[in-house]
C-alpha cells in the first residue's frame, strides 16, 4: 500500500511556494520529501520536522542551525540546502535533492561490500566530514541512512540536523542525541561530542560496510551502549578472514574507545584511509564481500533519537565513569571487563599474591599511541614523550593531505599498543610533491628567501639589476616565474633590484679629498687602497678607480680610489748610431714611447741624437725623440 496517500503533505503547496509531491523517507524527527520549487521550478527535497517535535523550541533551533551550518559549506560531498522556512506547525528546510539511494539501501540488499566500493565510499564522506570540522562543525550523527548515493555515483553526506559548533559541544547529565549504533563511547559517557566522535561513527560505517554487520548489538539499545562502553569493535578480518590488516588497522585506529589516540578529525583519518589504499593490491581490494548477514535491518538502533544517560546520585559519583551492565550481555561484551568487575578480579589475584605481577606483564607494560597525525613535529613530540614514549629519527615525505612540517604518519601507529618506554617514528610531511612558485615582486630579499622556505622551495642565485620602479634590495622577478610548478626544494633564482643607476664620475688625476667628495655626493661609499702603484698621474692624486668614469653604479655601492706614488723612471738605452728601426725596437722594450724627426735631406738612417741621453733615466711611458740625421 503507498502510504504516501495518507500523508497530509502530500500534494500540498507549502509555504506558498513548495509543491510536495512524494514522501522519501521517515527518520526519528523528520520526514523527507520530493517536492518542487514552484518559483524556480528545480525539484529539491523538504525536510519537514515532525509536528510534535515542533512545539519543542530547543528542536526548532537545533533545525534551523542546520540550515545556516550547512548553507556555509560549500563542497561537492555535502548535501546543499537551499531555504529554511515554517508553515503552521511544519518547520522545514529546502534542499539539495539526490536521486539515488542511502548507504543503508545498498547495505540490506548486498550485506557486504568490497573493500574497493567501501573505501570509494568512504573517502568522499571524509572528505565532506572534513570540510564540515574545518569549519568548526560537528555532524554527530554519522550513519548509513545520512551517505546519499546518487544515481551518478556521486556521494553525499546529509542530515546535519544534529550539527554543532566543535567549541560549543558541552556535556549534559540527562540524554544525548545520535543513533546508537554509532555513538562514541565519550557521548555516552558525557554527552559530548567533537569531530573525533565522527570519526568513532565512520569506523563503524567502515566495519560495517566491509563486513555486512554492525560491530556491537543487542536486544535492547542498552546492551549496545554497553559494548560501545566496554567492548572494542573487533578486527573486521575476525568475521570476513582475509581481509587486508590494513583495513583493521584503519577500523581500530577511527573506533579507538580513548578519543585521545583516535585521528583527530576526518581530515586525518581520509590520509589514513589513502595510506591504506596505497598499500592494499588489486587482488586486496577486488575480494569478493561476505554474504548478506541478517542484522542488515532497519532496528531502532539505526534511527536518530533522545537517549538517556544515566544520572548518578551524589554518593555513586565515584561510580560515573561506565554505564552499570544490562542484566544479559552479549558474550562479546565480555571481551573487557567494565571497571568494576576487573577490580574484583584485581582484588582476588592481590589475595593470592599473584595480583600486581599479571596485572603489570599484561597491562600495566603497555601504552598506547596517541593521536599525533596532523600535529607539528613539536607538538607531537611533547605529546609522546608526556604519555612515557620515546621518539626514533623523523623521516620526510611528501603528502597532498597534509601541511608542510606536520606529522603525517607514525609507526606504530596511532592506537596501536607498544611497551611504556617504546619507540615511535615519526613522517614529517614535505607538503605536496609539486609547489607552486609564489610571487614575490616587491619583497624584500629576506623575506621573499622566507616565502620560498615556507612554500618547499630553495633560493637559488641571486643577481643584481637596476630598477626605476622597484626600491633597492626588493626582488623584481624569479626564474621560473611566478605561478610555475616545481618539485619540492627546487632552487628558484631571483633578480633583486640595485636601485636606480647612478653615472660614476671620473676622478683620475683629482687628490684623494676632491675625490671622495665627489664620488660620495652621488651617493656611492669610497675605500681608499692602502698599497700605491706607480702610474703617469702625479704623485698623491688618483691613479685609478675601480668603476671607470661614466659605468653605472646602484646607490652606496664601494669605489675603490688607488693613488699615485708618480711614473717608474727607467733607464734610457743609448740608440745613437743605430738605425730607425734598431732603435725604436730598443726604446719601446724599455717601455718609451718613440718619435723620430730627420733632417733635410731625408736621405740618412742613422740615429745622431736621442732627447735623453743613453744611460739617464726617464718616466716609463714617457716620449724619447730620436733625430736622424740627414746627408
Amino acid at each position: 500500500m503507498d502510504t504516501t496517500l495518507q500523508d497530509p503533505l502530500v500534494g500540498r503547496l507549502l509555504d506558498g511556494r513548495y509543491r510536495v509531491d512524494a514522501r522519501i523517507a521517515v527518520g526519528g524527527m523528520a520526514t523527507v520529501y520530493r517536492a518542487v520549487d514552484t518559483r524556480l521550478d528545480r525539484v529539491l527535497a523538504l525536510k519537514v520536522m515532525h509536528p510534535s517535535l515542533a512545539t519543542d523550541a530547543a528542536f526548532v533551533e537545533r533545525f534551523i542551525r542546520e540550515a545556516k551550518s550547512v548553507a556555509r559549506l560549500a563542497h561537492p560531498n555535502v548535501v546543499g540546502v537551499f531555504d529554511q522556512g515554517a508553515e503552521g506547525a511544519y518547520v522545514y528546510l529546502a534542499m539539495e535533492y539526490v536521486a539515488g539511494c542511502t548507504l543503508r539501501d545498498v547495505l540490506r540488499e548486498r550485506g557486504a561490500l568490497s573493500p574497493r566500493a567501501a573505501l570509494d565510499i568512504l573517502e568522499p564522506v571524509l572528505a565532506a566530514l572534513g570540510a564540515a570540522h574545518r569549519a568548526g562543525f560537528v555532524h554527530r550523527d554519522m550513519k548509513p541512512e545520512n551517505v546519499l548515493i546518487g544515481d551518478d555515483g556521486r556521494v553525499k553526506v546529509a542530515d546535519f540536523g544534529l550539527v554543532r559548533a566543535v567549541g560549543s559541544a558541552t556535556a549534559t547529565t540527562g540524554s544525548v542525541l545520535g543513533t546508537v549504533s554509532y555513538l562514541a563511547p565519550e557521548q555516552i559517557e558525557h554527552g559530548t561530542a567533537d569531530t573525533r566522535a565522527d570519526v568513532y561513527a565512520c569506523g563503524v560505517v567502515l566495519y560495517e560496510m566491509l563486513t555486512g554487520g554492525k560491530p556491537h548489538t543487542g536486544d535492547t539499545p542498552a546492551q549496545v551502549l554497553y559494548q560501545h562502553l566496554n567492548t572494542d569493535v573487533p578486527a573486521p578480518s575476525a568475521t570476513v578472514p582475509g581481509l587486508a590488516p590494513e583495513l583493521d588497522g584503519l577500523v581500530a585506529a577511527a573506533t579507538a574507545r580513548d578519543p585521545e589516540v583516535r585521528p583527530h578529525d576526518a581530515v586525518a583519518l581520509l590520509a589514513l584511509l589513502r595510506e591504506a589504499r596505497a598499500a592494499l593490491g588489486d587482488e586486496q581490494l577486488d575480494a569478493a564481500p561476505p554474504l548478506a548477514r541478517s542484522e542488515a535491518r532497519d532496528t531502532a538502533e539505526d534511527r536518530t533519537s533522545v537517549i538517556a544517560r544515566p544520572v548518578p546520585a551524589e554518593s555513586d559519583v565515584q561510580h560515573t565513569n561506565r554505564l552499570p551492565a544490562p542484566e544479559a550481555p552479549p558474550a562479546t561484551a565480555r571481551r573487557r571487563p567494565p571497571r568494576g568487575p576487573l577490580l574484583l578480579v584485581v582484588a582476588v589475584l592481590l589475595a593470592l599474591g599473584l595480583g600486581a605481577g599479571v596485572w603489570y606483564i599484561n597491562s600495566g607494560q603497555f601504552t598506547r599511541v596517541p593521536a599525533v597525525l596532523g600535529q607539528s613535529e613539536a607538538a607531537a613530540t611533547k605529546r609522546l614523550t608526556d604519555a612515557g614514549l620515546d621518539v626514533g629519527t623523523t623521516k620526510r615525505a611528501f603528502s597532498d593531505v597534509y601541511e608542510r612540517g606536520t606529522v603525517m604518519a607514525a609507526d606504530p601507529a596511532p592506537g596501536e599498543r607498544v611497551r611504556g618506554n617504546g619507540t615511535v617514528t615519526l613522517t614529517i610531511s614535505r607538503g605536496p610533491e609539486i609547489v607552486k612558485v609564489p610571487n614575490l615582486k616587491g619583497k624584500p630579499l629576506a623575506e621573499a628567501k622566507r616565502l620560498l622556505k615556507e612554500e618547499g622551495l630553495a633560493p637559488g642565485v641571486i643577481t643584481g639589476e637596476f630598477s626605476d620602479s622597484v626600491a633597492q634590495g626588493s626582488v623584481i622577478g624569479s626564474d621560473p616565474e611566478p605561478g610555475t610548478e616545481r618539485a619540492p626544494d627546487s632552487a628558484v633564482a631571483l633578480v633583486v633590484s640595485k636601485g636606480s643607476p647612478i653615472d660614476v664620475p671620473d676622478v683620475s688625476g683629482e687628490t684623494v679629498a676632491d675625490a671622495t667628495a665627489a664620488l660620495q655626493e652621488e651617493g656611492l661609499t669610497v675605500r681608499v687602497a692602502p698599497e700605491r702603484i706607480n702610474s703617469p698621474e702625479d704623485a698623491g692624486t688618483v691613479a685609478a678607480q675601480s668603476l671607470a668614469g661614466g659605468s653605472r653604479a646602484a646607490e652606496g655601492d664601494v669605489i675603490t680610489l688607488t693613488v699615485s706614488k708618480g711614473p717608474k723612471l727607467v733607464e734610457v738605452p743609448d740608440v745613437t748610431g743605430e738605425s730607425t728601426a734598431d732603435a725604436r725596437t730598443a726604446l719601446e722594450d724599455a717601455g718609451f714611447e718613440v718619435e723620430v724627426k730627420k733632417s733635410f735631406p731625408y736621405l740618412g738612417d742613422t740615429v745622431a741624437s736621442q732627447s735623453v741621453a743613453g744611460g739617464g733615466t726617464a718616466p716609463e711611458g714617457s716620449t724619447i725623440t730620436i733625430t736622424i740625421k740627414g746627408l
